[in-house]
């Protein structure tokens, strides 16, 4: 009966579990690996409204000179939804409507950052070619603001895929993070209201269409991990990531590395008194894991591989990081164990005999 009754329980804490968030649609995945920590529909195509401007964003930032100027053109004033409020005539830089792209989700900031970067239809054709390059098959943009548009989708495992890529570019991640932010007469607040909701937010992005409902993009990081949140179609979509991302965090486990003064290695010395000396860690090094990662470690040594005397205790010798793929996770300075000093130098007979008679000084 005990058995029956725990049995019940551990059910309706797995259902509860599944269905915990409103969403159409939900994806929680790892920023670094691509580990999928939650999905609810996450396959369905579905409308992502300005969540669209993710992909904006990252095909911008490779566009180059962010920090040149460009005067703003009437057709940017005169699309619908969402504005940073772009002026016809003024003079603004890609870099400071970029911001007003992701925090005021300027759809004229979209437009304009199309028509200054080939064009609108050249940049919406890069939008899906970049798409292509990340392995996306359920992926597709007819603008760059998100509008609804008949061919206008994606997935949510597939916008987490998009925002994973764009959080590896540093100016994104600055301004994604970033809560008010003024370019001239331009005063923009975040529309994400994560960034004071929630502890280690530091993005993303907010959408909203009738035809798409509330979708929404957050990351937060806590103990160097990164985690994205998407919903699509979510009515209650900040209690939502709230919650996927504290049972995304609670996955992962403290895990020891090495311990200071660890040893990891042996160094050759050539030359010295002694022909090794150890390698040892200088700091104990932690790292949060889930538990399928501890065995997928990788340990990579960053050390020259020849070594000649003489070699000082606890001196420096390399660095050695701890890697999941690509990614470094952790790194620590390597230090030598060991001393190995000068062995004095053997001479010839004949140099012996010119040190006997004449001191080892040459003559004149």
């Amino acid at each position: 009966m005990k058995k029956i009754i725990c049995l019940m329980c551990l059910c309706v804490m797995m259902c509860g579990a599944a269905g915990a968030v409103s969403a159409q649609a939900a994806c929680l995945i790892d920023a670094d690996t691509g580990e999928v920590l939650f999905e609810q529909n996450a396959d369905a195509r579905l409308p992502m409204a300005s969540t669209t401007k993710i992909m904006t964003a990252l095909v911008a930032l490779s566009d180059g000179n962010l920090d040149r100027t460009y005067k703003v053109k009437k057709e940017y004033t005169l699309v619908e939804g969402s504005s940073m409020y772009l002026q016809e005539g003024e003079e603004i830089t890609l870099r400071d409507t970029l911001y007003g792209l992701m925090l005021s989700s300027g759809n004229d900031a979209a437009v304009a950052i199309a028509g200054e970067c080939g064009g609108q239809q050249a940049f919406v054709e890069k939008m899906n070619q970049k798409a292509e390059e990340l392995g996306l098959k359920d992926t597709h943009f007819d603008n760059p603001n998100g509008l609804d548009g008949e061919t206008h989708y994606t997935t949510a495992h597939e916008l987490g895929k998009i925002t994973a890529a764009a959080m590896h570019d540093p100016l994104f991640r600055q301004i994604v993070s970033t809560k008010s932010y003024t370019a001239g007469v331009h005063a923009m607040s975040n529309h994400n209201r994560l960034l004071s909701m929630y502890d280690g937010a530091v993005g993303v992005k907010t959408g909203f269409t009738k035809r798409s409902g509330r979708c929404l993009v957050s990351a937060a990081e806590r103990n160097g991990r990164t985690l994205i949140a998407v919903t699509l179609n979510a009515p209650d979509d900040w209690n939502d990531h709230m919650a996927m991302l504290n049972d995304g965090f609670a996955q992962y486990e403290e895990v020891t590395l090495h311990e200071a003064g660890e040893v990891v290695g042996e160094q050759r010395v050539y030359g010295g008194d002694a022909d090794t000396v150890p390698l040892i860690t200088q700091s104990k090094l932690t790292a949060y894991l889930l538990p399928d990662e501890i065995d997928q470690l990788q340990t990579v040594f960053y050390r020259d591989k020849i070594c000649y005397a003489p070699v000082v205790k606890t001196a420096a010798a390399g660095r050695m990081e701890y890697r999941l793929g690509d990614q470094a996770l952790a790194s620590d300075t390597i230090l030598y164990g060991g001393a190995s000093i000068l062995i004095p130098e053997h001479k010839s007979l004949p140099e012996r005999l010119l040190e006997r008679f004449f001191g080892g000084k040459d003559e004149t």
